[in-house]
């Protein structure tokens, strides 16, 4: 029997106030709100008057899964829980190390680490508005936003010493392709789109998109990429300084799948929660400019390949999260985001319906983008 919510939650709950207690000997410690999250569990803390986030991973894999129990019940759960706290590859020992990189080597602007222990990462807050929240308050910005993230993440991981670090724990289980490809695989990823309650809609995308990942592999794929690049994961200070980035996934691939997920999460925040007025088309508009300057900067043999790999990981990566929050269970708190994507399932699987129709086709790279910018616009504003 799959665990109960509640029961993996006092479990975790337990797990990081016995790590805070061992981190910070003899300081109070009071628990605070748990954080929404479908991947990791996220709980506030105070710890001597100090506001912390406390961040674990429950057997390496989302919470969804474990509450799907394919981790098994809730003895089985635990058992495995306790060996996965000390292992040294755990998946927040890999993150922990990872930020110790982008502010060290990489020489980027992170969320501080207040300590790792006993599996569990602890951070501090950085007072700001997301990318996500900025695009929305200012969307004429869009363009300029998107590409000082891009170029300054790039900038940052091309640095010397970065890519050693990274290759002693890369975070591959955050990547769009690696994680299309472990949910999808044969009749498991048929019985688990039959849960999403649209499996009829989203079997016809999973097998396109399952053909058009088939295509030659693009040029230039062996640096370091954030791996999870989203609008909510880079905030800019109140201060005004250079934007900082918290949970890395730091792997090495071709720097597209990071544009590919800032563009993804930017447009999924439009379908899960429409703006009001015009700011969803100066959102769009700004993203269009944005990938178009992008493509202008590779070489023409290129240019074709990167729109096409960046369109399709651009529909994996939507496929991947709306599937993800379609089977949460419904006791499971979901940020606003997801809460919102759910609610407007309907619209969003119609969406992928008629932006992964093309991709079977002959239709180049530039094709496919209006393609599918044309899609979204219809789905944002139907």
């Amino acid at each position: 029997m799959p665990p109960k919510v509640g029961d993996v939650f006092a479990m975790a709950g337990e797990q990081v106030l016995t790590a805070a207690r061992i981190a910070w000997p003899g300081a109070e410690v009071v628990a605070g709100p748990v954080t929404p999250s479908v991947t990791s569990y996220v709980q506030q803390l105070d710890v001597d008057g100090r506001r912390l986030y406390a961040k674990l991973s429950v057997c390496g894999v989302s919470l969804v899964s474990v509450l799907r129990g394919e981790c098994g019940d809730l003895p089985t759960v635990r058992a495995r829980q306790a060996a996965y706290l000390v292992s040294p590859g755990s998946l927040m020992a890999r993150e922990a190390a990872q930020l110790r990189t982008l502010a060290g080597p990489a020489a980027l602007a992170t969320v501080p680490l207040a300590a790792y222990t006993r599996g569990v990462l602890f951070t501090a807050p950085v007072p700001g508005r997301t990318l996500a929240e900025l695009m929305t308050a200012e969307p004429g910005r869009t363009r300029e936003l998107l590409a000082l993230v891009v170029r300054d993440v790039a900038d940052g991981l091309a640095r010397e010493g970065v890519a050693a670090a990274v290759d002693t724990g890369q975070i591959r289980e955050r990547g769009i392709a690696d994680t299309f490809a472990r949910k999808f695989n044969g009749l498991s990823g048929l019985l688990y789109l039959r849960e999403t309650g649209y499996g009829a809609l989203l079997d016809v995308v999973v097998i396109r998109l399952r053909k058009a990942r088939r295509t030659p592999s693009l040029p230039g794929g062996g640096g370091v990429i954030f791996g999870d690049l989203k609008p909510e994961h880079a905030t800019f200070p109140v201060d005004g300084g250079r934007p900082v980035y918290l949970d890395p996934g730091l792997m090495r691939g071709h720097p597209v799948a990071d544009t590919a997920k800032l563009a993804s999460r930017t447009v999924l925040g439009l379908l899960g929660s429409p703006p009001e007025g015009d700011t969803a088309r100066t959102v769009l508009s700004g993203l269009d400019s944005f990938v178009r300057a992008m493509a202008r900067r590779l070489p023409a043999a290129e240019r074709d390949a990167w729109l096409r790999k960046l369109v399709l990981l651009l529909l994996m990566d939507t496929t991947n999260i709306l599937t993800t929050y379609l089977t949460a269970p419904a006791d499971l708190p979901l940020s606003a985001h997801a809460a919102g994507v759910r609610d407007h399932a309907h619209t969003v699987a119609q969406f992928l319906d008629r932006a992964t129709a093309p991709l079977p086709s002959d239709a180049d790279g530039p094709s496919l983008w209006r393609l599918y910018l044309t899609c979204v616009r219809k789905a944002v504003n139907p």
